[in-house]
């Protein structure tokens, strides 16, 4: 049985992840973070029967009084690190899906994780299907030479670009950096119209209403395209698998892993 604490809890993404983990038999819920919603019943917040979970209104507090063998962490890009680091000196593993950390925050988090022994698992996206893009997008890579990634999310999301395209771009800018056939810098008009580079790729951050979370990986060969997307509508319920998927193999792991696919294909 795992212990889990979910921070985030009562969030759009937390409070799915919470009632499935609430609902399957090889967890146990311990602890759940949620400010606005603290000394509440976790099962009553998200709709299921009352469990006697009470939630705190910080990571310490609620692994300081019910210690837990994971933390998932869906709160905010402002307090996601300062969260990760307090339950890697607590002891637990801690699985990630708060978007808006850099290269040198994961950094930071993979050094404290391996003195710890403990691992991390951070995905911009704990969908399957955004999991399978990004593992499908680095075969791509290699073959491939012209690249760009385009990301849609809602008008008022906070950060940009998404984790996910944040990582994708990060990840296939380590597998090659892309062909650019007219430097950025001679570009005649606003070079911003290119979009921002992230890792060496180019990055495209659209930001309308009707868009959740989306994201295309374009690739190119004169007279050809592959387009590999994931678009994901309004239910949350589809980052809950995933999410729960890291929270029982992150126990196995040391050090920090980024990507759901990482986990997925070189973990077993």
């Amino acid at each position: 049985m795992t212990r889990l604490c979910i921070a985030g809890a009562t969030g759009w993404t937390g409070r799915a992840i919470a009632s499935a983990a609430l609902a399957a038999s090889d967890f146990q819920v311990t602890g759940a973070v949620a400010r606005s919603a603290a000394g509440e019943d976790l099962g009553a917040v998200v709709g299921r029967k009352p469990v006697d979970v009470r939630i705190s209104a910080s990571v310490a507090e609620a692994l300081d009084a019910a210690p837990a063998d994971v933390l998932i962490d869906y709160t905010h890009p402002s307090v996601v690190k300062a969260n990760a680091l307090a339950a890697l000196e607590r002891g637990s593993a801690v699985v990630i899906g708060t978007s808006g950390l850099t290269a040198d925050d994961f950094t930071e988090l993979d050094a404290a994780a391996r003195k710890a022994g403990k691992g991390v698992v951070a995905s911009g996206n704990f969908a399957i299907t955004a999991a399978l893009l990004s593992h499908f997008a680095m075969i791509a890579a290699r073959h491939i030479a012209h690249f760009e990634v385009i990301d849609y999310a809602k008008a008022a999301k906070p950060d940009s670009p998404s984790g996910t395209a944040r990582e994708l771009a990060e990840r296939l800018g380590d597998v090659r950096k892309p062909q650019l056939d007219y430097p950025i810098e001679e570009i005649i008009g606003p070079s911003e119209t290119r979009g921002g580079s992230v890792n060496g790729v180019q990055v495209h951050a659209v930001r309308l209403p009707s868009y959740t979370a989306s994201v295309d990986a374009l690739f190119t060969v004169p007279g050809a395209r592959l387009v590999l997307k994931h678009d994901a509508g309004t239910d949350a319920s589809v980052y809950a698998d995933g999410t729960l998927l890291a929270a029982r193999k992150v126990s196995g792991v040391t050090g920090l892993i980024r990507g759901l696919d990482r986990l997925i294909f070189d973990q077993g």
